[in-house]
C-alpha cells in the first residue's frame, strides 16, 4: 500500500479529529477508498475510538433513490438518523466518488424538497460543530472519476492530493500547524475590520462584517485546509459579482453566474448555462437567497481548477462567496437548507477594508501579514 494514504489516516485522525478516549466516530466513503476506510479504522481503534459506523455511499444508489422515491419518503427525516446526529462524537466523510455527476438529469425539484427536508439535520450538525461538542471533517481519497473531472491521470492526481494535503512531507501534521499560524494572522486582522469593498473586473461590492468571527481553516475541518472566512451582515450586501468558474452543486453545474444583490438578497441571478437550476435552486427556501459565507483562498500549493470544491475553494489568488446556511461559529445568523460555494479568481483585483486597501492581485499586502 501506498504509505501516504497510512500518512492521511494518522493525519485525519490524530490531527483533524483529534480522536479521544471513547468518541464515538462515524466514517462515510466511497468503495474505491476501501484502503483509507481499513487505515482509519485501525487508526480510531488504536487512539481509542469506536467506529460506531462505516458508511459505504455508492452513487447508483443515491441516483436510484431520487428516480423512485415519492415524495413522502423525499421529504422523509429518520428519527434514528437525527438521534445520531444530536449524540456521535465526530464524523469522518471521505471525499471518494466513483461518479461525479450521477444526479446530472434528477428533476431540481426533488432535490430541493429533499434539501428542504433535511434543514432539520443540517441545523444540529452546525449547532453542536459551534459548540464544539462535534467534531468533523472532509478530506479526499483520490479515485478515477476526480481525476478525470481534474483534467489528470489518476497517478498525477494521486499525487496531487498527497501534495495538497502535505502528506507526502516527513512531518504532516507539523506543516498543518504551521501553516495555521500564518493564517490566524490573517484571520486576526479581519476580526477588526467593519467593512469590505471588492473592486475589479467582474465585481462591485459591498458588506459588512462587523461583530462576525473569521475562521482559520486549518485543515481540521476540511482537509486540505487554507481559507479564512467569515459571513456578512445578512442585509448589508449591495452590487455585484460574476464568478468565474463552474458552481457545482451535487453534480449539476452551473457556467458563468452572476448575482447583483440588494439589502442582502439576491435580486437579479443569471448564468451562461445552468440558469433555470440556480433560479430553482435560489427558490429553496428564504435563506437561500442571501450569502452565508465569504472567503479568501490562501492554498497557494492549490494552483488549478479541479471541479472538486474541497480543492477549488482553497485555490491561492481567489475569493468564494456561498450562497445559503452560515456557519454559527462566525456569528452569522442566515438560515438555509443549502450551503453553495461559488469561486471567483482574484488575481486583477482589489480589497478594502474600512476604505484601506488590504489585498491585491490575489495576495494579502504585507501590512496585514
Amino acid at each position: 500500500m501506498d504509505n501516504r494514504i497510512s500518512k492521511l489516516a494518522k493525519l485525519i485522525v490524530n490531527y483533524c479529529i483529534d480522536v479521544k478516549d471513547g468518541d464515538e466516530i462515524i466514517v462515510s466513503a466511497g468503495l474505491e477508498a476501501l484502503p483509507l476506510i481499513r487505515e482509519l479504522y485501525k487508526e480510531i481503534l488504536i487512539n481509542g475510538g469506536y467506529p460506531l459506523i462505516i458508511n459505504i455511499r455508492d452513487e447508483v444508489l443515491d441516483e436510484i433513490f431520487y428516480k423512485y422515491a415519492p415524495d413522502k419518503i423525499l421529504e422523509h427525516v429518520s428519527p434514528i438518523e437525527k438521534m445520531i446526529y444530536e449524540k456521535v462524537n465526530a464524523f469522518i466523510s471521505i471525499l471518494s466518488p466513483s461518479h461525479t455527476k450521477p444526479l446530472s438529469n434528477i428533476d431540481p425539484e426533488k432535490m430541493r424538497k429533499r434539501s428542504k427536508a433535511r434543514f432539520e439535520l443540517t441545523r444540529i450538525f452546525m449547532e453542536r460543530s459551534a459548540k464544539k461538542e462535534l467534531r468533523w471533517t472532509v478530506a479526499p481519497y483520490p479515485t478515477k472519476a476526480l481525476a478525470q473531472e481534474a483534467g489528470m491521470g489518476l497517478l498525477e492526481y494521486m499525487d496531487f492530493v498527497f501534495r495538497a494535503t502535505m502528506v507526502n512531507l516527513e512531518d504532516p501534521i507539523n506543516a498543518w500547524i504551521e501553516k495555521a499560524k500564518e493564517q490566524q494572522k490573517i484571520a486576526d486582522f479581519l476580526k477588526k475590520v467593519s467593512e469590505l469593498k471588492y473592486e475589479g473586473p467582474g465585481i462591485d461590492l459591498y458588506l459588512r462584517v462587523d461583530g462576525r468571527i473569521w475562521i482559520n481553516d486549518d485543515g481540521k475541518y476540511n482537509m486540505p485546509g487554507g481559507e479564512v472566512f467569515s459571513a456578512p451582515i445578512e442585509d448589508s450586501v449591495e452590487g455585484y459579482i460574476e464568478f468565474d468558474y463552474p458552481a457545482i452543486w451535487r453534480g449539476r453545474e452551473v457556467e458563468g453566474i452572476k448575482l447583483v444583490f440588494h439589502k442582502g438578497v439576491v435580486i437579479e441571478a443569471k448564468a451562461r448555462r445552468g440558469e433555470d437550476f440556480l433560479r430553482k435552486m435560489l427558490e429553496t427556501d428564504e435563506g437561500a437567497k442571501r450569502l452565508g459565507e465569504i472567503a479568501f483562498g490562501l492554498n497557494y500549493g492549490i494552483d488549478r481548477f479541479t471541479k472538486e470544491i474541497l480543492f477549488d475553494e482553497k485555490i491561492g489568488g481567489t475569493i468564494h462567496m456561498a450562497l445559503g446556511a452560515a456557519y454559527p461559529e462566525t456569528g452569522g445568523k442566515n438560515k438555509s437548507s443549502i450551503h453553495w460555494d461559488m469561486i471567483k479568481d482574484m488575481k486583477r483585483h482589489k480589497v478594502y477594508a474600512d476604505g484601506d486597501l488590504i489585498y491585491e492581485n490575489g495576495y494579502f499586502i504585507k501590512e496585514v501579514l
